[in-house]
This record gives structure tokens, C-alpha cells and sequence, in this order.
């Protein structure tokens, strides 16, 4: 398995590559040279961002990775000891419409599987909790969504819309959504726009003590990342994680066609 990285002189970069002997990681002059490898095969993957704004490492990405998905997103794998699960979007899509949003949760929920090996129990993140928030166009697309998805995927748990704590906390769901299946063990949370997804995993990040990888960018025919300028050295280390992970998760995808 080949990773490009052209942060790879990087300090926090050449720490974190020492818990994966088994991968070789090879260096790029800039982000663009990166993708550019990886399309060419010289590259399974890329990993940036550390030293790149997101702006440059998506540019980099859409001008010469193609597509798998509809459209492209991102998540980001939160632990913290025992703690852990995705959040998406936080990264990309700024307000997504239905077909967004629903391209969201189906990508996040793939990487979710694909990387915990778990049922994804999917909460649509809102200021709002089973209706108490009154009709509003914001929960009708999420509505539609949860629709779709049921449909669809038939085996996701997936509920909303609901608010924060109702979809982490046993305590507040058995008060707020006591009929759902998933409020109080989401591991998959949904938010409604970029604004809010952002500051949620900076939040985390900076006060919450949770290691995060990523953003993961879903949505292109390989997995790829954009690391934050704030990246640590464990969040490099999950990162690459992941992104092995879902790798070998699609050989063994392909090798069994």
C-alpha cells in the first residue's frame, strides 16, 4: 500500500508514520503533484492538509480524482477512550440540499461500517427533537432523507430529527425521544449544515479532549483525507488508521467480484 502525503518533512507527518512500517509513504511537491500520482497509480491514496488549506487539497482532489458517489462530502472519526463515532459534514458541503444530504449519510455510513464493522444507528442532528421544533423546510429535507434512507437501506437504524444530547444520552432520550432507536446510541451524527459541523468537531477537538481524524473525503473512487492545520499527532495517526482501513476494506471489496 502506497500513501502520498506532500507534508511528508513534516515533523508531526514523520511521527506519525512510525506506527505503520507496512505502508510506504511518499512525498509530493504540492497537493495538485499528489492527486496527480494517485491518478496515475503511482499512489493508492492521498493524505493533506497539515500544512494546505481545504480549499487547496479539494481543488487538488476534484481536478483529477473522478467520482464514485453523486456528489463529495467528508467525516470525521471522533474517539475518546470508549467514545466513538463519525460526524459529517463538517468539511465540504456548506448548506446541502436533499440529494446532498442524503449522499452524506449513505457515504458516511459506508465508511462507518467499513471501518468500525458495526450497524450504523444514524441520528439527523437539529435544534429540534421529534417535532418540538415546530414545521420548518430545514426538518422536511431531513425527513426526506430519513425516508430515503429506510427505503434504501433497510438495515441502517437511522432517526430524527432530534437534538444533541437526546441522540448521545440514554438519560435525555428516554426523556425527549423515548420511541426512538436511536436517540441515546447514535453513532453516526448527522449535522444539517457546514456551519454547524465545523464548530461541533473543533469543539471536540479543542475542549472535549477527543482525537479526530480526518476530514475523510467521501465520495471519490478511493478514500482521501484533508487534515486540519490543527491536526496532532495522534489525529495524523487515526487518520492514516482510517484511511488503511477503508483501503484494504475496497481491495478485498474488488478481490471478491
Amino acid at each position: 500500500m502506497r500513501i502520498v502525503i506532500p507534508e511528508l518533512k513534516n515533523p508531526i507527518i514523520q511521527e506519525s508514520i512510525k506506527n505503520f512500517p507496512d505502508i510506504d509513504f511518499v512525498d509530493a511537491p504540492d497537493p495538485e503533484s499528489g492527486a496527480e500520482m494517485v491518478m496515475a497509480k503511482n499512489a493508492d491514496s492521498m493524505i493533506s492538509g497539515l500544512d494546505y488549506s481545504s480549499r487547496d487539497i479539494i481543488i487538488a482532489y476534484k481536478n483529477h480524482i473522478p467520482l464514485k458517489s453523486s456528489f463529495f462530502s467528508s467525516c470525521f472519526v471522533c474517539q475518546k477512550d470508549d467514545t466513538r463515532f463519525i460526524l459529517a459534514d463538517g468539511g465540504i458541503n456548506k448548506e446541502p440540499d436533499e440529494d446532498k444530504l442524503y449522499t452524506i449519510v449513505e457515504d458516511s455510513a459506508d465508511t462507518f461500517i467499513k471501518y468500525f464493522g458495526e450497524t450504523p444507528k444514524i441520528a439527523m442532528l437539529s435544534y429540534s427533537t421529534n417535532g418540538s421544533g415546530g414545521k420548518n423546510e430545514d426538518l422536511d429535507k431531513i425527513h426526506f432523507v430519513i425516508d430515503k434512507i429506510k427505503e434504501r437501506h433497510p438495515d441502517y437504524d437511522i432517526d430524527g430529527e432530534m437534538q444533541l444530547d437526546a441522540a448521545v444520552n440514554p438519560l435525555v432520550a428516554a426523556k425527549k425521544y423515548p420511541s426512538s432507536p436511536v436517540a441515546g446510541k447514535a453513532n453516526i451524527l448527522i449535522v444539517p449544515d457546514l456551519n454547524t459541523g465545523n464548530i461541533l468537531y473543533k469543539s471536540l477537538e479543542q475542549f472535549g479532549g477527543f482525537t479526530i481524524a480526518g476530514p475523510i473525503v467521501q465520495g471519490f473512487i478511493m478514500p482521501l483525507a484533508d487534515l486540519s492545520r490543527g491536526s496532532t499527532t495522534k489525529d495524523v495517526t487515526l487518520t492514516i488508521d482510517v484511511v488503511k482501513t477503508l483501503l484494504s476494506q475496497n481491495n478485498s471489496s474488488k478481490g471478491s467480484l
